[in-house]
């Protein structure tokens, strides 16, 4: 059976502007919002008109290479100066997913490395593209050792998104069961709403049903229902920074999956790149959790749902411990407890 391929793209850069998926508008809009500086893309980020951890990677890379071109016309000690404020701008944006400061620091090597700063406009567009183009890779690798851990005729769960609209292309999460899928695997795959944000409901539904996948939306407490019915077979959700120990930050609601995958004795697996890993890191306690604005919680599409005057706490990631992860899956492998040996020798 030919499989159905995905007509989405999270980004493309054409004629000197950064072209991002709106993701603010889907399901019912496919609209791409144009950035010509580094200040829109900072607030595309922020806003999250792009999100996803490799995305935002990425995004921030063409980020810097807007900026460059904006600035190649400065003397070197000022353009410099004008590196260093682009790359600050956007490292505040969202300070939980790792990938963004490993492409800011990748970028940096580039504005560095010579006094030229026509050379490096041209040199960082081309590390931005190659950010790009290896982040697809990466993810197709990630895809085929994920597919591995997935049986003909599993039930998988996932929670926020983790597909090609939070990556360059063909996700992380989603990756997996997309390559299972293509490997001619019959899967059916429930999608949880994931408030407050809605991302499961808005946009993992839409990339699951545009690939032609059996799938079922369903709201973000009846995950442990259908555990204790034996609908689900396993979790399968991304990541935006894992520690050296294992420990790892996700969307919100991912720590509390875990803990009803562990009580089921269903296994969960975080599927993300190796740029996610930070080994500076200790341990999730050192992780910082964005938190974000009180109308994300009261307000749905604009419409408010909650009294005025409520008090609000909106954090918009947890952090899963290693101990209830039953592996962790990455381009190079899948790796298995002791995460801290495991992951070490991926470097």
């Amino acid at each position: 059976m030919k499989k159905k391929k995905s007509t989405l793209k999270t980004l493309f850069f054409e004629k000197g502007v950064l072209f991002l998926l709106n993701q603010l508008k889907l399901p019912l809009e496919i609209d791409y919002l144009p950035c010509s500086s580094e200040i829109e893309v900072a607030d595309a980020i922020r806003n999250m008109v792009v999100r996803g951890a490799p995305a935002i990677g990425v995004t921030a890379g063409y980020g810097m290479a807007l900026a460059a071109s904006r600035h190649k016309g400065l003397p070197y000690t000022r353009f410099r100066d004008k590196m260093q404020e682009c790359s600050a701008l956007l490292y505040s944006t969202r300070p939980t997913a790792v990938n963004l400061s490993w492409a800011l620091k990748r970028m940096e090597k580039v504005w560095r490395g010579t006094a030229n700063p026509v050379g490096i406009s041209k040199s960082m567009l081309t590390e931005a593209s190659l950010i790009e183009a290896e982040d697809v890779e990466l993810n197709r690798s990630i895809g085929k050792h994920g597919s591995s851990l997935i049986k003909n005729g599993t039930t998988v769960l996932t929670h926020c998104n983790a597909g090609a609209l939070a990556t360059a292309g063909w996700g992380t999460a989603l990756g997996v069961i997309r390559s299972a899928h293509e490997a001619g695997k019959k899967l059916r795959v429930f999608i949880d709403e994931t408030r407050p944000y809605l991302q499961g409901a808005r946009i993992t539904a839409l990339e699951i049903m545009d690939l032609g996948i059996d799938c079922r939306l369903i709201c973000d407490n009846m995950a442990g229902h259908f555990m204790a019915q034996g609908e689900i077979d396993c979790v399968i959700v991304g990541a935006d920074r894992i520690a050296a120990n294992g420990d790892t930050a996700n969307k919100i609601g991912t720590y509390s999956l875990a803990v009803l995958c562990r009580f089921h004795k269903i296994p969960i697996y975080i599927a993300a790149p190796c740029s996610t890993l930070d080994l500076s890191v200790r341990s999730g306690a050192d992780i910082p959790i964005e938190q974000r604005a009180e109308s994300e919680v009261t307000e749905i599409a604009g419409k408010r749902i909650a009294p005025l005057g409520i008090k609000v706490l909106n954090p918009s990631f947890d952090v899963t411990p290693a101990c209830l992860i039953s592996a962790i899956i990455t381009e190079k492998g899948v790796i298995r407890p002791p995460y801290r040996t495991g992951l070490k020798q991926l470097f």
